[in-house]
């Protein structure tokens, strides 16, 4: 874990491809206490296309109305 002060912080903070470059977590401290915590961005999870994504998708057989309506006549 790098360790920075706030002043490297907010001096690094004009470069941040550098500051940044390594895909390590960073402390920032002010007087010896941590302050902040950096940590590096996830990568998103990615769906090759939308039909493949509903292709995977259960198949609902009863139509929503009847879930709602269901639903809503045990409540009452």
């Amino acid at each position: 874990m790098k360790t920075l002060t706030i002043r490297e912080a907010r001096e690094g903070l004009s470069h941040p491809e550098q500051m940044f470059a390594g895909n390590e977590e960073i402390l920032v401290v002010c007087r010896g206490e941590p302050v902040a915590r950096i940590l590096p961005a996830k990568s998103k999870m990615r769906v090759r296309s939308l039909a493949a994504f509903r292709a995977r998708q259960p198949i609902q057989t009863v139509p929503s109305e009847e879930i709602v309506g269901e639903d809503r006549s045990e409540r009452a």
